[in-house]
């Protein structure tokens, strides 16, 4: 870098750089107070974004009297990556930026005053770019120069990613009327091409678990992020759910009980069939037994799971003859309804398991007295147990309707005649509870199954 046998003044910087630097790094910190540490701190980053601005220039010089020529590298940004160690992709900004300030000198003056970070200015000559490149045609020179203006004022209060956001929108600040068509062309732009892209896989592993990926448009997302974090949130305070479980697990749950709560008549029908799935299972596995549960799309789930769905979904009983031949279908019942739902929690008042004393709005309506072959609870026929806090055993008793003896719609069999373990208004529970024809056993059944659809 020598000029007529002279050190450049650029040698002599850096020189004075590294020295300085040296005795910054052997300078003790002791006496440094918190606020002159914070000042300090807020100096360095000045003094960072200044250099950031001197090593651009240099590398836009760089590329004018091809530096990459002194290897045999193919391209400034390759030889950049090469000499200074850096990845392809960092080389390749760096280069791209010491373009851009090129192109905008308040920019490449704002960095080097130390005004924006290195940050900042690679968000504001993105935007710049685009409005240059994707703006309307016959945009004046002079309204970039106003962009680029605004969006430097923007950066002592913004950082990249918020400059991001006012970087789409500068247009419809520095020029109104020009900038809310191009806005609103943007955005048709954007939504057309996310509905081409939008993109659903999902693949089994063979092992219990589907595995997917999906690119669904901006405003889809959100609404899922929504329903997610009311599932995941409405447990806890959002604070105690991170503590205890990460992220990704707490949004794979919530996206699991997402779709147990899709009704069917919120879908259309498919060959005259709400779009169900329908669980199959023998009585034996619904009383308790631990025999598996069939999918009508060829999978299997566990007893325990089974029995959970039916907790909630409606279950029809099915009488099969010897070769599997149908003969009676029964109706599908719903365990509690919603007076049913009420009159409970009047009852109970609390959770009803053990040592639980959640208020009824985080409760669900379970059976609190198991079927045949299960240890039957002290407590009444149909209990509240709390969300997220309490789980009943992986045997819970059948729901009502199931076998062939009579019920009554909010309790579960033998409701009727037990004394129930707390008070309860006799009006409210009569008014709540209506009881339920029985259906009639077939004549010949060899067995029996009960199918629950979801």
């Amino acid at each position: 870098m020598a000029v007529l046998g002279q050190r450049h003044p650029l040698d002599q910087v850096v020189e004075a750089l590294s020295v300085a630097l040296d005795e910054g790094h052997a300078a003790s910190l002791i006496g440094l107070e918190q606020a002159a540490t914070a000042d300090a701190l807020r100096r360095l980053a000045q003094v960072t974004s200044r250099l950031d601005a001197l090593r651009a220039t240099v590398l836009r010089h760089a590329e004018e009297v091809r530096v990459e020529e002194v290897d045999g590298a193919t391209t400034t940004a390759t030889w950049w990556a090469r000499a200074a160690r850096l990845s392809r992709v960092s080389a390749h900004r760096e280069v791209e930026l010491a373009a851009a300030l090129g192109r905008y000198a308040a920019l490449a003056d704002a960095l080097a005053a130390g005004r924006v970070n290195v940050e900042q200015a690679h968000v504001i000559a993105r935007a710049l770019d685009d409005l240059v490149t994707d703006g309307p045609d016959d945009l004046d020179p002079s309204v970039v120069e106003q962009a680029e203006k605004h969006l430097i004022v923007c950066a002592d209060t913004f950082d990249a990613r918020q400059l991001k956001v006012l970087g789409r929108h500068v247009l419809a600040v520095v020029a109104r009327e020009v900038g809310e068509a191009y806005e609103a062309k943007l955005l048709d732009d954007e939504e057309r091409r996310a509905a081409g892209r939008t993109r659903l896989t999902m693949s089994g592993d063979g092992h219990g678990m589907v595995h997917g990926r999906f690119s669904v448009p901006e405003l889809h997302g959100a609404m899922l992020a929504k329903a997610l974090q009311a599932l995941t949130w409405a447990r806890q305070e959002p604070a105690q759910i991170r503590q205890v479980r990460s992220t990704p697990r707490s949004n794979g749950e919530a996206f699991t009980e997402l779709l147990e709560r899709i009704s069917e008549k919120d879908l259309p029908t498919v060959g005259g069939v709400g779009a169900t799935v329908v669980v199959t299972m023998t009585l034996e596995t619904l009383m308790g037994g631990l025999a598996h549960a069939s999918l009508d799309t060829g999978e299997v789930i566990s007893a325990g799971t089974a029995r959970r769905l039916a907790c909630e979904a409606g279950v029809i009983p099915i009488v099969l003859g010897g070769r599997s031949e149908v003969l009676d279908v029964g109706r599908r019942r719903r365990l509690h309804t919603k007076p049913q739902r009420l009159a409970i929690p009047q009852r109970d008042g609390t959770c009803t398991a053990p040592g639980c004393d959640a208020p009824p709005s985080r409760c669900q309506v379970h059976h609190v007295i198991p079927g045949p072959g299960v240890d039957r609870r002290p407590s009444g026929t149909a209990g509240s147990s709390a969300t997220g806090t309490t789980r009943w055993p992986t045997t819970p008793s059948a729901p009502a309707g199931c076998g062939p003896r009579p019920r009554v719609a909010a309790l579960a069999p033998h409701a009727s005649r037990r004394r129930l373990a707390r008070p309860v208004d006799d009006r409210a529970l009569r008014a709540a509870t209506r009881p339920c024809r029985a259906r009639g056993a077939a004549r010949a059944p060899s067995r029996r199954s009960a199918t629950g659809r979801r």
